[in-house]
């Protein structure tokens, strides 16, 4: 396999890179920085922006697979920036694929595309994609993703890839989060503290990856389709947390605020935020109110069908080995 990894320097894409190393494949990577660790491996490194359609043509010259994992996440920022990394983005990195020959695209979606407000408890990919989107990210998201899915024919094979809360070492987004405001004590829990939620170690996230293109690249029964990716089976959120927290020496979560406290507090500080034009995240939103109160599981039988999907790393082991990780990063 000769394989581009879009975002190949970020958190999953440095893992499908090193898991597409470990099984011989030739590894490309676009990304806007410079990777020592990744060029110290001997991959062709790709500086540039996924908005120039011209550069993202001449990154995939001569690949027969790409990984299109960059995208621009959080829940707060311009429409406009979401719109031209994600949508414009994935626009030129599809058109890129037809033009240039590619035969196998797998994106990294998320499900967020399906999530607008409430629970979503054991639900599979049969549920529709929201009408509604409380943040720029899962709205531009679900067009990407809708576009390559739409991509696919007999000349490229397109699946999605939906891993949900991805954790373990090297983590640059939740897990520093979570640690930061649990150090300063900002972190309260949002509802009944009973919210079931997926989250995935991102080795398990990373091998959905490659199982698809496998699967693409022959019985193709993949083609056209997604697939939400989790640990198999769902853990209370704040449970989750407390136990995270336990093991680095952080008081648990004790402090809590009511959903419609949270969401309203969320509604008022986006609307000041807006207001004042103030870039930074604000502390609540009301997606994240909902995210941290409601329940959001899937059914991971298509993965398990489809791609033999299971999770090889198991919630406690991968727990392990994060402490494990934090605590070297501490010393």
């Amino acid at each position: 396999m000769k394989a581009l990894v879009t975002g190949g320097g970020g958190f999953l894409g440095s893992v499908i890179v090193r898991q597409l190393l470990a099984k011989g494949a030739e590894v490309a990577v676009l990304g806007r920085q410079r990777y020592p660790e990744l060029e110290r491996l001997g991959i062709r490194l790709c500086r540039g922006d996924i908005r120039d359609r011209d550069f993202v043509r001449q990154a995939a010259q001569g690949v027969d697979t790409v990984f299109h994992v960059a995208a621009k996440a959080g829940i707060w920022g311009s429409r406009e920036e979401f719109a031209a990394i994600n949508v414009i983005g994935t626009e030129n990195v599809v058109r890129t694929c037809l033009e240039n020959g590619v035969a196998t695209l797998v994106y990294t979606s998320t499900p967020s595309v399906v999530f607008s407000h409430g629970d979503l408890a054991g639900v599979d990919e049969r549920i529709p994609y929201a009408r509604r989107y409380l943040c720029h990210y899962a709205a531009t998201k679900a067009v990407a993703e809708e576009m390559v899915l739409a991509a696919d024919c007999g000349n490229l094979r397109t699946c999605a890839i939906r891993p949900h809360l991805i954790w373990g070492p090297g983590d640059p987004h939740l897990i520093p989060r979570l640690l930061d405001r649990g150090r300063r004590g900002q972190l309260k829990q949002v509802g009944d503290g009973r919210n079931l939620v997926d989250i995935t170690y991102v080795d398990n996230a990373a091998e959905a990856h490659l199982l698809a293109a496998a699967n693409l690249k022959t019985i193709a029964s993949a083609a056209g389709r997604a697939y939400f990716i989790s640990q198999g089976e769902p853990v209370n959120l704040w449970d989750w947390i407390n136990e995270l927290f336990r093991r680095v020496g952080i008081p648990p979560v004790r402090q809590q605020v009511g959903f419609r406290t949270a969401y309203l507090a969320g509604a008022l500080l986006e609307g000041m935020y807006h207001l004042l034009g103030r870039a930074e995240e604000p502390r609540m939103s009301r997606f994240l109110a909902e995210q941290l109160a409601s329940s959001h599981w899937f059914s991971m039988a298509r993965a398990a069908n489809e791609l033999g999907y299971a999770p090889r790393v198991s919630t406690a082991e991968g727990m392990d080995r994060l402490i494990a990780w934090l605590r070297r990063m501490n010393h």
